[in-house]
């Protein structure tokens, strides 16, 4: 009876140890880039860094942190998500 239950501790540590450490690795993939991007709208500029997986998703992130601060309302910053970046740079 107690080899069972050994043998189950053994298993649930083992397991939880994977789990972290598939956690770990994962978080750390999803932030490999990071860029500088710059928009402006309507007579306004605003620089913002993000962090993402791929170059779109870092730089649409980037993108809508940048026109939360130049947009007012939802009409606008749809119109500002459509805008191109007037300048991307890679930060390391």
């Amino acid at each position: 009876m107690t080899n069972k239950s050994d043998s189950t501790k053994w298993i649930i540590g083992i397991g939880a140890v994977v789990f972290v450490g598939v956690l770990i690795f994962l978080s750390m993939r999803q932030t490999q880039q990071k860029y500088e991007v710059c928009l402006a709208f309507k007579g306004g500029s605003h620089c913002a860094t993000s962090s993402g997986s791929t170059y779109d998703e870092a730089v649409r992130s980037a993108e809508d942190i940048d026109c939360q601060y130049l947009a007012n309302g939802r009409d606008e910053t749809m119109v500002c998500l459509t805008g191109t970046p007037t300048s991307v740079k890679t930060v390391q």
